[in-house]
């Protein structure tokens, strides 16, 4: 089926045509790291009820604008972007992996792909057929909203994690030197809030655990398997809340759109080009984070299987099955 020719080239999104400093991403950056250091270091002074949902939020809020930087923000600067997204406050995703990893979840040609696509949620028919029936259980329930977010960071975590150290033992030195880099950072973090601070380090895993939960609802229904490479890709409007928090990402057939358009410009761009998006994406339209929450609590979004095995096209070959990461991040160009 032919491409429709409805979002012409933009200087939007041409590095060219940047200013050389985002200063809505630096405020932001400010924000989240100043936000994180602020709770940690007076989190005995600050009551429960407030600290770990602000704690959630910011830790959260990182992994989103994690995924800005990677996308080329907020500078024309490559080594300060990365220094920027280095620090891992959520532990477990090495930055230069996630970036690696995002890049080729935007080759919108191969979107949903079990192989292809490192951020597909579905299962190639071999992979399925190799599961073990308690492994079949845990992934059907992830394909409701309310097994993603309780089983969904555990899952992922666990096979991401476990990935990555078979590739470091079949002797891949870039991941192996990646995860050295990530060690320290990791370590580092821990001892500020243990050491420095006080906190409990388990205190700080369930609300890690907690926050890649709540990335988990943005990523659960912005993709699914169709034929039509524009249809594959969704839209969620009226989340003034958690929009913010995945920085518009929500609006996803507009990021992938304009992958290195700024947070802060997409809303706008999507309201110029909206009747052009829904119809390029076939309608898969939801009215806020609620609906979805409405109709997927307890019931399945999709099926684990891809229906096609794969995505029809050139396959791209790749070292196995795709392991889902948080969703919440992007390409640097």
């Amino acid at each position: 089926m032919p491409q429709v020719a409805i979002l012409p080239p933009s200087s939007d999104d041409r590095f060219s045509d940047r200013t050389a400093v985002e200063w809505p991403t630096v405020a932001l950056t400010a924000a989240v790291y100043g936000g994180w250091l602020t709770l940690t270091y007076f989190h005995a002074a600050v009551p429960a009820l407030i600290l770990v949902p602000a704690l959630v939020w910011v830790v959260a809020w990182h992994s989103s604008l994690q995924h800005e930087i990677v996308h080329g923000h907020p500078t024309r600067w490559r080594a300060v972007n990365r220094a920027l997204g280095f620090v891992p406050l959520s532990l477990w995703v090495p930055f230069a992996r996630y970036r690696m990893l995002h890049l080729a979840h935007h080759r919108d040609e191969r979107l949903t792909d079990p192989l292809d696509d490192p951020e597909s949620y579905y299962w190639a028919p071999a992979d399925w057929s190799a599961l073990s029936p308690w492994a079949r259980l845990l992934v059907g329930a992830q394909t409701t909203l309310s097994g993603r977010m309780l089983i969904g960071p555990a899952w992922c975590i666990s096979r991401f994690i476990a990935s990555e150290m078979c590739a470091i033992r079949r002797g891949d030195r870039v991941i192996r030197r990646i995860w050295i880099r990530h060690g320290l950072g990791a370590a580092a973090v821990l001892a500020w809030v243990s050491v420095v601070c006080g906190m409990s380090p388990w205190v700080y895993l369930g609300i890690v655990y907690a926050a890649t939960s709540l990335l988990l609802v943005r990523s659960f229904a912005e993709h699914r398997a169709e034929d039509d490479v524009c249809h594959r890709t969704a839209i969620v409007e009226k989340a003034p809340v958690l929009g913010l928090l995945y920085l518009h990402n929500n609006l996803h057939a507009a990021h992938h759109a304009r992958p290195t358009l700024p947070w802060y410009r997409l809303p706008g761009w999507y309201a110029q080009h909206r009747e052009a998006l829904i119809s390029r994406n076939g309608g898969l339209v939801y009215r806020g984070y609620g609906e979805i929450a409405r109709r997927f609590l307890v019931r399945r979004h999709d099926m684990p299987q891809h229906p096609a095995g794969r995505v029809p096209g050139d396959p791209v070959a790749t070292g196995g099955p795709a392991v889902a990461l948080q969703a919440a991040a992007a390409p640097e160009r």
